[in-house]
């Protein structure tokens, strides 16, 4: 993870970090042997820096943090959450390009 801008987040601060955000929260749930998930890693950098200050995104290691991932059905990765209040408001399964994911968050910032 090349940006310092993205955090990872453990069950531990999932909620201070994440459902208590004051901005919206892009939630990358990943793996470290899964290919998709680092093809998306840099545009999820490039996006950090671009909407800094407006979006923050996290990472979930779906191995280390089982129980998050099974609290929220992921069954694939990467899944993309969008959290805005503590709330889901959007998500995206796959490898996305950076329009995608960008068109996905926009409205909500």
């Amino acid at each position: 993870m090349a940006s310092n801008l993205i955090k990872n987040v453990t069950e531990a601060d999932f909620d201070a970090e994440v459902m208590k955000a004051s901005t919206p929260v892009l939630v990358d749930f990943w793996a470290e042997w899964c290919g998709p998930c680092k093809m998306i890693a840099p545009v999820l950098d490039e996006l950090a820096t671009e909407l800094d200050g407006q979006l923050k995104i996290a990472k979930v290691d779906v191995d280390s943090e089982a129980t998050l991932a099974s609290q929220y059905g992921i069954t694939a990765i990467p899944t993309l959450l969008l959290f805005k209040g503590g709330k889901i408001v959007d998500q995206l399964r796959g490898a996305k390009s950076k329009r995608a994911i960008r068109d996905t968050i926009e409205p909500y910032l």
